[in-house]
């Protein structure tokens, strides 16, 4: 519209603007799901997918449905082009999908930020060395690289004001200002294959698992120095600082040790050996429980820190790498590489990976979800409601949605029992 003015006129139109369309793309798995867009109005759109489809800006709600599946609904203010790559979830399954993340290549860690907006992954195979995306947008919105390199593990403070990146082949750690994306710091570990980092309670200090330098890196974040190096299990890599500053947990992979150090005296212990291959720590403060998940025993531990005492706390699909606990201890996140291919691990084997959601209270299970290509990264939301996963292999992150503890429960063991003949593939 087009309105002319003379000087000394005074001149009033009003003008109804429509809304723009906007193209919205859905990839499903499995294909051929049922696609129902409505826009405002009430104005309908229909597709099976692959399939595209335009809808007008506004408060649009999609719905995707297949047999045998739970269908997938989102509401959302359209005002750009959206796409959709979603794995539908298999009736029974208690968590539901919210989308899935392409990563540039074979992300290693993920964790969600504190506010719960973001999901900043590591890239091993980077750069980029870090991948960081919007959960409510399902976007990536940035990269950081770290040099030539990508990145292992990945800590943030409690106020989420700042990251701590490990990399295995400078053995460093980067501090990174989350508002900036930039680098403000970098730490030299003094060793080599520097994996998990942790941060003390008080986030003076900054632990470093060093994978092949046999040690755990002690760091001021005050001083930006090397206090010290002490020597652990071979192949150190889970950590967890206790709640009093006190003690620092270690899990040994090569021999499956949980060792402690006094961070007062630095004396190294050997709490339990399995004969496995511990992976990962976390540690409930509450209950002064400790879980260790073992790759070669497909098993999960748990050490009372009060007796030291070492119990199994559950048996668990192949190859279990990263665990989380909800926030308020409830629920156990195991994520399962799979059975490994016969000719290298760096190929996808015979079996899918998964997740599993384990009772801490009774050990028994609550849900799972069938993944991709050795299910490694994992993180938990703080509010314990996202739950982000890599199909490692397949450079993916999958998002998903977990209900209350309530209707888990609730939900006697949601796929568990059903998701086990869906792990084997089918072989060439």
């Amino acid at each position: 519209m087009v309105v002319n003015v003379a000087r000394g006129e005074n001149v009033t139109r009003q003008a109804a603007l429509q809304p723009l369309p906007h193209r919205l793309s859905f990839v499903t798995r499995p294909k051929g799901a049922a696609v129902v867009v409505t826009g405002p109005g009430g104005v309908v759109a229909h597709g099976v997918t692959p399939c595209s489809l335009t809808a007008v800006a506004g408060t649009t709600t999609v719905a995707i449905s297949q047999t045998g599946m739970n269908t997938f609904t989102q509401t959302l203010f359209l005002d750009a082009p959206h796409t959709y790559d979603v794995f539908l979830d298999p009736k029974g399954q208690l968590v539901h999908a919210l989308g899935s993340l392409p990563a540039k290549g074979a992300p290693k860690g993920v964790v969600v930020t504190p506010d719960g907006r973001e999901a900043w992954a590591t890239i091993l195979n980077g750069p980029p060395s870090i991948q960081i995306y919007d959960l409510k947008t399902m976007t990536q919105i940035a990269g950081i690289d770290l040099g030539k390199y990508g990145a292992v593990e990945i800590v943030f403070n409690r106020a989420g004001t700042f990251a701590y990146v490990s990399q295995m082949q400078t053995a460093k750690v980067f501090e990174i200002d989350t508002a900036t994306r930039k680098v403000t710091r970098s730490f030299a570990t003094d060793s080599s294959w520097t994996k998990v980092v942790a941060l003390s309670p008080d986030e003076k200090t900054l632990y470093a698992a060093n994978w092949t330098g046999n040690d755990v890196s002690i760091i001021s974040l005050v001083t930006g120095k090397l206090v010290r190096r002490v020597p652990t299990a071979k192949t150190p890599r889970g950590l967890y600082p206790t709640q009093d500053g006190r003690y620092l947990y270690v899990a040994g992979f090569t021999h499956g040790e949980i060792q402690r150090i006094d961070l007062h005296t630095y004396k190294l212990t050997t709490l339990f050996t399995s004969g496995g291959a511990m992976r990962h720590l976390v540690g409930d403060p509450k209950r002064d429980l400790l879980y260790a998940s073992d790759m070669a025993k497909d098993t999960v531990y748990v050490l009372d820190m009060k007796t030291l005492k070492t119990r199994v706390f559950c048996h668990t699909d192949h190859k279990p790498n990263t665990i989380a606990l909800s926030p308020d201890g409830r629920v156990l996140f195991i994520s399962n590489r799979g059975a490994n291919n016969p000719k290298s691990y760096y190929i996808p084997g015979y079996e899918w990976g998964s997740i599993l959601l384990m009772d801490t209270a009774t050990g028994k299970p609550l849900d799972a979800i069938v993944g991709g290509n050795q299910c490694t990264a994992l993180g938990v939301s703080d509010d314990g409601h996202t739950l982000v996963f890599s199909d490692f292999l397949d450079n993916r992150l999958r998002v998903y949605s977990v209900p209350d503890y309530s209707v888990l429960v609730a939900g006697h063991g949601g796929f568990y029992s059903r998701h086990f003949a869906l792990l084997q593939k089918k072989r060439p």
